[in-house]
């Protein structure tokens, strides 16, 4: 579907006619992202478009040319995820522009159920050194490309055999915080998977298959804490959970169709017990 910027901003012509609109990407010629300088900042900040020494957008003074925005004027402030992809990651009036520095702002409260989650689809154009521009050159032109159920983390899901997570990040998926493309995709399919604890080596070998599939096993781990495993309730219950989040590791070994016949899964979860010594050396009883 073909959705304009404006379909969801609901700008007046006079909001338009008083809006810039920034395309960061980096910090001079060879310089930072402005990317990674949005994903270095905490998720309170980057929930709310604005924090201490903000350095992700409205700079306020350009060289010799003059200024880039000037105080009463709207700034909605994008940086680049991609060739013509940007995150939209604030929205402000301008208050002051003191030279070489960054605007004194005031965040603009309606936009910011979108910060950090609306992706927008706009070709910026040959200016390469330039980065602001009257909103109303592009607002007709920019396209939204996805909004997300979360803050973007720089992580998508990259295809089910790359799946390797720790437990941290599985945990965070499954609370909607990082990553909303991976706790989908793992509902789809049901397969056989590996637990690694790095600290020792040991390895527990499991399957999981009809409704909810790899994700909703892998979410037991998180619901009941140490899953239905009995060696891996001991541990939890000598270690703690601090010893999961810090070694435990999530790898998935095979993948099926959610409705694949359980007992193809079954007898692949042995064979891969079996080739791994699972039993003897980790952390499968049986």
């Amino acid at each position: 579907m073909d959705i304009k910027l404006n379909t969801l901003f609901h700008l007046s012509d006079q909001e338009i006619a008083n809006s810039k609109i920034e395309f960061n990407m980096k910090a001079g010629p060879g310089g930072e992202s402005f990317l990674d300088r949005w994903l270095r900042r905490s998720a309170q900040e980057k929930e709310a478009g604005y924090g201490e020494n903000w350095d992700c957008s409205f700079w306020g003074w350009y060289s010799s040319k003059g200024r880039n925005v000037r105080p009463g004027q709207w700034v909605f402030s994008f940086v680049r995820l991609g060739p013509d992809e940007w995150l939209f990651v604030s929205a402000a009036e301008i208050l002051q522009t003191p030279p070489n520095a960054w605007a004194t702002v005031r965040i603009l409260q309606r936009f910011a159920p979108f910060f950090g989650k609306l992706v927008l689809q706009c070709h910026k154009g040959a200016a390469m050194g330039r980065y602001a521009f009257n909103l109303k050159t592009y607002i007709e032109r920019a396209r939204v490309k996805e909004v997300l159920s979360c803050l973007y983390s720089g992580e998508k899901f990259k295809g089910y055999d790359q799946v390797f997570l720790t437990y941290k990040q599985l945990e965070e998926i499954f609370s909607g915080k990082i990553m909303p493309s991976y706790g989908e995709a793992l509902a789809q399919i049901s397969g056989v998977y590996c637990l690694t604890d790095t600290h020792t080596g040991k390895l527990y070998i499991g399957s999981a298959y009809g409704e909810g599939g790899i994700r909703k096993r892998w979410g037991d781990y998180f619901a009941y804490k140490e899953g239905i495993n009995k060696k891996l309730i001991e541990l939890h219950k000598e270690k703690g959970r601090a010893y999961f989040e810090q070694y435990f590791t999530f790898t998935l070994l095979e993948f099926f169709g959610k409705y694949c016949d359980k007992n193809i899964i079954i007898h692949r979860e042995e064979y891969w017990k079996r080739c791994l010594n699972t039993i003897a050396n980790g952390y499968n009883c049986q």
